[in-house]
C-alpha cells in the first residue's frame, strides 16, 4: 500500500495509536490538534475528500482517544466525513494518502479495515441506535467497565432514526453517552456566570458521586423509585434550560443533557469527558464546533468546502479543471431542466434531504425559492413530504441520491405508489458511484424498485433523454415516475434538446444486427456501443443495440421481436445483476417460451469497494473491455 511521504511534527509523529496520544500531558494536547489539522489540511489538498467536516472535529477526536480507552471503548460516529483525524490517530497515518483510491483505505470508518472503527457510517443517523445496541450489550455481557460513546452531527440529527434511537435510550437503561457536534447554532448565551457554575458543578466527579450515593440510599429508603429519578431528571434539565435562557428538545426526556461548551478548547473537553465518563445512565454532550475550522476559506463557505477536490494548502485556491467544450454533469442538466419545466408548469416544486448542490437542486431554489424544499437528512420524510403535495394537485420533484433512497423504501410503496401519486422520483447517483464505496454505490434501486406496483422505471442513455424523461414525467396522468441516472458527466457538449413526450414503455433500437442482440439500460449503453463497434470491426459480428429506456412497463412488443430473432443476447446495465434489468429479460422470455443464450453484464453479488468509477467498471467487467470479451465468446 501507498504510504505518504512523512513530515516532521514535534508530537503527532510519535503518534502511531491513541496509546501513544494518552502518554502525553493535557497540555500537549492543543499542540497535538494543531499538528493533526496541519496534517488532515496537507493530505486532502492533494487527494481530494471530505475536508470541512473533519476539520471541525479535531479537538474532539484527540480528546476523545485521549480520555477513553480505545478500541476496548466504542467510539461511533455518524458519517464518516467528520472521522479523518480519527483514522490518523489510530494506525493509519503512514497510508492516509491512499484514501479513496482503489485498494486504499476506505473512504468511511469500517469495522472491516479498523478495530477502532466500531461500525458502518456512510449514512447518516445511526450512530444512536447503534451505540445504545452496544451499550446494552455490554451491560449484558458484565462488561461494567466498557463505555459507549456516539458522536452525532446537528445535521444527522434531522433524521428519523436518530430520534428512535434517542427515544429508546431515554426509556432503556443504559450509559451510552451521546456528543451533539453542533456546527450550527450560536452559544453565545452560555458563557453567563450562572450557567457555567451550574455545568462546572453538574460534571464535577465529587458532586456526582454524592448524587449517585444519595441516590442509591432514597432508592433503599424506598422514597426514590424508577420514575421519581426520571422526573429528577428532566427537573434538572429544565432548571439548566431556565439558567441559559434557552430550550432545548432534551429537556423532556430522561437523558442528563450537559452543555452547549466549546468543543474547540480540547483541554476543557477532555476535563469534562473525563468528569462525566463514569456516569450512570444516558447523557448527551453539546458541543459547538465550526465546521472547516482552522482553515480560513472553510471556515468561510463550508458547504464549498465539504468536499473541494485539490486545492493549495497555503493559498486556499482550488484547482479546477477546463470543462469547456466537455459534456454537462447529468446533475446539471436536471437542475437546468427542472427550472425550465417549472417555469412553463406551476404546479412543479422541488424537493431534496440536504442535497440541493449536489442535486442542482439549488438551481430552483434560487429561481424560484418558494417552490423549492431542503428537507433535512430525511428521505423518508422526503418521499411522504411529496406524497402530499401532489396529493393536493402539486408535481413534486423528489431528489434523492439512490443509495440514500434505501431509505425511504417503505415511504415509497405506502406514501405514494399505493394512491398512485404523481411524484416524481429522480435518483441521483445511480450505479457504481466511485471513491465514496460500497455505502454509496446505487446500484439496488432497479432491483427493489421493480416489483412495486404503480410505479414507472425509467432510464436515460444522454442528456437528451434525461431532459425528454423529466417532461414526459409531469404531463397528466402519468403516476410515480421514477428517472435513475449517474454522477459525472454526460455524453453530448450540445445538450439542449427540444422537450418533447417519450411513449411510456417504450424502448429504442439504436441499430439492427444478425447474430445477437444487446440490451442496455441507461448511460452505461454508450460503453456497450463501444464495445459493439469494436466486435463488429475485429471478428466481423453483427449486432444489433437495443435501448431498453424502461424496466417498468417493459416493453414487452421490443422484447418479442428481440426473443424471436435472436438466440444469443447480452443485458447491460450499471447494477445489480440479480433482479435488475436482465432479470426481468429473463423472467420476460421465460413467461413466453423464448430459450436464447442470455449472459447478464452487471454488478455482481457483492459489495463493490471503492475506487474511480473506471476501476470499478473493469472490476466488474463492466468497461468496454468486459463487455466486449463478452461478445466475442
Amino acid at each position: 500500500m501507498e504510504k505518504t511521504e512523512i513530515t516532521t511534527y514535534s508530537l503527532l509523529n510519535s503518534i502511531s495509536t491513541p496509546n501513544d496520544l494518552r502518554r502525553l500531558s493535557v497540555d500537549q494536547l492543543p499542540e497535538v490538534c494543531k499538528e493533526l489539522r496541519q496534517d488532515i489540511i496537507k493530505e486532502v489538498s492533494r487527494n481530494p475528500g471530505h475536508f470541512a467536516a473533519s476539520l471541525g472535529t479535531v479537538e474532539l477526536t484527540v480528546a476523545l482517544h485521549y480520555v477513553y480507552n480505545t478500541p476496548y471503548d466504542r467510539i461511533v460516529w455518524d458519517v464518516g466525513h467528520q472521522a479523518y483525524g480519527h483514522k490518523i490517530l489510530t494506525g493509519r497515518r503512514e497510508a492516509f494518502s491512499t484514501n479513496r483510491k482503489f485498494k486504499g483505505i476506505r473512504p468511511f470508518p469500517s469495522p472491516e479495515e479498523s478495530e477502532y472503527d466500531t461500525f458502518a457510517c456512510g449514512h447518516a443517523s445511526n450512530s444512536i441506535s447503534a451505540a445504545l445496541g452496544m451499550a446494552v450489550s455490554a451491560s449484558l455481557k458484565g462488561e461494567q467497565q466498557r463505555h459507549v460513546v456516539a458522536v452525532i452531527g446537528d445535521g444527522s440529527m434531522s433524521g428519523g432514526l436518530a430520534f428512535e434511537g434517542l427515544n429508546n435510550a431515554s426509556s432503556t437503561p443504559n450509559n451510552l453517552l451521546i456528543i451533539l457536534n453542533d456546527n450550527d447554532m450560536s452559544i453565545d448565551r452560555s458563557v453567563g456566570g450562572m450557567k457555567q457554575y451550574l455545568f462546572n458543578l453538574t460534571t464535577s466527579n465529587r458532586y456526582n458521586q454524592l448524587r449517585f450515593k444519595a441516590s442509591r440510599l432514597l432508592f433503599k429508603m424506598g422514597i426514590l423509585n424508577e420514575e421519581r429519578r426520571k422526573a429528577l431528571i428532566r427537573f434538572g434539565n429544565s432548571l439548566k434550560s431556565i439558567a441559559a435562557q434557552q430550550q432545548n428538545i432534551f429537556e423532556g426526556m430522561n437523558i442528563r443533557y450537559f452543555g452547549p461548551i466549546d468543543g474547540h478548547d480540547v483541554k476543557n473537553l477532555a476535563r469534562v469527558l473525563k468528569d462525566i465518563k463514569d456516569m450512570q445512565g444516558p447523557k448527551i454532550l453539546h458541543l459547538h464546533t465550526v465546521k472547516g475550522k482552522g482553515f480560513e476559506p472553510a471556515e468561510k463557505a463550508p458547504g464549498i468546502w465539504h468536499a473541494p477536490g485539490k486545492f493549495d494548502p497555503e493559498t486556499g485556491e482550488r484547482f479546477t479543471v477546463d470543462t469547456h467544450n466537455m459534456p454537462p454533469l447529468y446533475q446539471d442538466v436536471f437542475g437546468e431542466t427542472l427550472v425550465e419545466l417549472a417555469q412553463k408548469n406551476p404546479r412543479i416544486v422541488g424537493v431534496t434531504p440536504a442535497m440541493p448542490t449536489g442535486c442542482s437542486m439549488i438551481k430552483l431554489m434560487q429561481a424560484m425559492p418558494q417552490r423549492a424544499f431542503d428537507v433535512g437528512i430525511a428521505e423518508g420524510h422526503a418521499a411522504t413530504f411529496s406524497g402530499g403535495m401532489a396529493k393536493e394537485g402539486l408535481q413534486p420533484f423528489c431528489n434523492i441520491y439512490s443509495s440514500f433512497m434505501q431509505r425511504a423504501y417503505d415511504n415509497v410503496i405506502h406514501d405514494i405508489a399505493l394512491l398512485k401519486l404523481p411524484v416524481v422520483l429522480c435518483l441521483d447517483r445511480a450505479g457504481l458511484v466511485g471513491e465514496d464505496g460500497p455505502t454509496h454505490h446505487g446500484i439496488f434501486d432497479v432491483a427493489y424498485f421493480r416489483p412495486i406496483p404503480n410505479l414507472t422505471l425509467s432510464s436515460p442513455m444522454n442528456e437528451h433523454e434525461l431532459r425528454c424523461l423529466m417532461y414526459t414525467a409531469q404531463l397528466p396522468d402519468k403516476g410515480p415516475f421514477v428517472i435513475r441516472y449517474p454522477r459525472g458527466r454526460g455524453v453530448l457538449v450540445d445538450w439542449r434538446c427540444p422537450l418533447k413526450e417519450i411513449p411510456v414503455g417504450k424502448g429504442r433500437k439504436l441499430k439492427d444486427g444478425t447474430d445477437m442482440a444487446v440490451i442496455s439500460l441507461g448511460p452505461i449503453g454508450n460503453i456497450a456501443a463501444q464495445a459493439i463497434r469494436r466486435a463488429e470491426k475485429d471478428k466481423g459480428l453483427s449486432i444489433a443495440h437495443y435501448d431498453l429506456r424502461f424496466v417498468k412497463p417493459i416493453d414487452e412488443e421490443m422484447l418479442h421481436e428481440i426473443g424471436q430473432t435472436f438466440k444469443r443476447i447480452v443485458t447491460v446495465e450499471d447494477g445489480v445483476v440479480k433482479g435488475g434489468m436482465g432479470s426481468a429479460v429473463l423472467e420476460f422470455m421465460a413467461d413466453h417460451n423464448y430459450t436464447p443464450n442470455v449472459r447478464r453484464i452487471g454488478v455482481p453479488d457483492q459489495f463493490i469497494e471503492h475506487g474511480s468509477v473506471q476501476e470499478l467498471y473493469h472490476l466488474c467487467g463492466m468497461d468496454e473491455e468486459g463487455i466486449y470479451s463478452q461478445l466475442i465468446k
